[in-house]
């Protein structure tokens, strides 16, 4: 008569023993958290600025080899089954958001997609309090973009799980820098010794910021054109490598010795417009005449989304011979993957 009382206290032993398990996991979690080993943080990716050299590089190979699977041509392993990446988007995107989106899922993560407007963040929930609470479900990485500057920085201090910066404020936006040196390598070869125009809004502009970064590192003469309203003083001190930067007002006195000029968006929602003149598509826009007097194999390049008719003519623009607008947004994914497998190696 023992045996019936022996086999219903044997169930509730291990259903106390998965408690218990549940338990020392939301543990481990929550000291995730709080005690941030050094190798966790060293997977983070906030900046280009302060990448060593050889790491750049190595994203740069590992996303070259990575492209044929960013672009649906070929298949490649799924060797982020089972985890899970979440996107806390805290200003609207589309490339860099499904770019994202897509190099997870072409490595086999799961993805979860949280934005301002269908968050807690618009009860008054903070940044870092968002990412708290989602690094607490167990997620494996968080790519984050957010308006204030160094924000990416600030959740990576606050969870245990490596924090991948999708652009944050005025400050930088690393995963463009590399999507952006792909695509020039593609076309170029190397980049040592190339000059490199970077044309527009600079003051607001956090791609520029991460190319430069980037450029100035591989060895690239980097060229900052725009009206002195937009480009800040001392630009040309913030980045170290072997190349360099010079700034100019004048695009036409250096136009004929670019290997490629990269237009930006004039940020109207960051106030750029107080600072541009009527004139500005005259004197900086990529327009056809302009075009014309750049070198024949010249590069164009755009981080999108393009204002057309002001920062560059719809003909330039869609020119296949030496826009690489569209390829820039492949090999975008590409270089998220990259990101993502350095992040959650396996």
């Amino acid at each position: 008569m023992s045996w019936p009382i022996q086999a219903s206290r044997a169930p509730q032993s291990r259903r106390a023993s998965l408690r218990r398990g549940a338990i020392l996991r939301a543990v481990r979690l929550v000291q995730r958290t709080s005690l941030r080993p050094q190798d966790r943080a060293a997977r983070d990716f906030l900046a280009i600025e302060g990448l060593p050299l050889g790491e750049l590089r190595a994203l740069l190979a590992r996303a070259e080899e990575l492209l044929p699977v960013a672009v649906g041509d070929a298949r490649g392993e799924r060797t982020l089954e089972g985890r899970v990446v979440a996107n806390i988007f805290f200003e609207d995107s589309t490339r860099t958001r499904v770019s994202f989106e897509i190099a997870a899922d072409r490595l086999g993560a799961a993805v979860v997609n949280l934005g301002a407007s269908g968050s807690s963040a618009s009860k008054g929930e903070t940044l870092v309090d968002t990412a708290r609470n989602i690094d607490a479900m167990g997620v494996d990485a968080i790519v984050v973009r957010t308006s204030i500057s160094g924000g990416a920085a600030l959740v990576a201090r606050h969870v245990g799980c490596p924090v991948i910066n999708a652009g944050d404020g005025r400050h930088e936006h690393p995963t463009q820098a590399l999507l952006d040196v792909l695509a020039l390598r593609l076309r170029l070869g190397k980049l040592d010794g190339r000059h490199i125009a970077i044309v527009g809004d600079i003051a607001n502009s956090r791609v520029a910021r991460s190319a430069t970064h980037a450029l100035v590192a591989l060895g690239a003469h980097v060229h900052i054109v725009g009206p002195p309203s937009l480009v800040p003083v001392g630009f040309d001190q913030i980045a170290v490598g072997s190349g360099s930067i010079s700034i100019t007002h004048d695009l036409d006195s250096i136009i004929h010795d670019l290997d490629a000029i990269m237009m930006l968006r004039i940020q109207l929602e960051r106030a750029a417009a107080s600072g541009i003149a009527p004139d500005y598509r005259s004197a900086y826009g990529l327009t056809v005449a302009r075009r014309a007097r750049l070198r024949p194999e010249a590069v164009i390049l755009h981080p999108g989304p393009v204002n057309r008719g002001l920062e560059i003519d719809d003909e330039v623009a869609d020119d296949p011979r030496s826009s690489v607008i569209l390829a820039q947004v492949s090999c975008g994914v590409a270089a998220r993957m990259a990101v993502l497998l350095r992040a959650m190696p396996s």
